[in-house]
C-alpha cells in the first residue's frame, strides 16, 4: 500500500474530503480484487466492457459524483487514466456492466485518448497493476469543465467541491 500511495498524483492525496462512510463497490467480473478479462483493453485479448459500479451512504448535500479509475503503476509510477465519468446525477447509486451513462453524466478522455472506459492492459510481465477506483460525492450538480479538459485539470476543479469519497483497488497482470 505504501508504493502504491508513493505514485498517486499529490492533488489525489490532499483533497480534504471526509469518506463519510460512503461504500463502493466494484464488479469487474473476477475474484478476490482481479479485474476479469472481459473488462480488459482491447490489445490485451479484452472486450474492452465498463465494469459494474455500485454505492451507497452517500453524504448529505450531494449534487453529482465523479468516478475515476487510475492504474498508479503505469509509465513508470506516473499513472495512467482509464475513465473519468463526470457530473453523474446525485440520485444515481450504480453504473451497471457494459451500461450506457446516465442522462448529464459524460467521460473526459482517458490516456488512451477515448472517451469511457479504457481497461486495464500492462505490459506483458509486469508485476500486477493496480487500479484504484474512486468516486467522489460533489457539492455542485456539473463540474466547470468541458468535454476536451484533461483528467488533471478536472480533479483540481473539483478538490473544492468535495464532500466524501470512496475506494476500491483492482489488480490486472499478464
Amino acid at each position: 500500500m505504501h508504493r502504491m500511495l508513493s505514485v498517486i498524483p499529490l492533488y489525489l492525496l490532499t483533497l480534504t474530503a471526509c469518506t463519510c462512510g460512503m461504500q463502493l463497490k466494484v464488479n469487474a467480473g473476477s475474484r478476490d480484487g482481479w479485474i476479469g478479462q472481459a473488462h480488459v483493453y482491447p490489445g490485451c485479448g479484452g472486450r474492452n466492457l465498463p465494469p459494474g459500479i455500485a454505492w451507497n451512504h452517500v453524504p448529505a448535500g450531494t449534487r453529482s459524483f465523479v468516478l475515476t479509475v487510475f492504474d498508479t503503476d503505469a509509465n513508470h509510477g506516473a499513472g495512467w487514466w482509464h475513465w473519468i465519468v463526470i457530473d453523474i446525477p446525485s440520485a444515481t447509486r450504480a453504473l451497471p456492466p457494459g451500461a450506457r451513462l446516465p442522462d448529464k453524466a459524460h467521460s473526459l478522455r482517458n490516456d488512451f485518448g477515448q472517451r469511457g472506459w479504457g481497461g486495464p492492459c500492462p505490459p506483458a510481465g509486469d508485476q500486477p497493476h493496480h487500479y484504484v477506483f474512486t468516486l467522489y460525492a460533489l457539492d455542485v450538480p456539473r463540474l466547470p469543465v468541458t468535454a476536451d479538459t484533461p483528467p488533471a485539470q478536472a480533479m483540481k476543479a473539483m478538490h473544492r467541491h468535495v464532500l466524501g469519497r470512496a475506494r476500491v483497488i483492482e489488480r490486472y497482470g499478464r
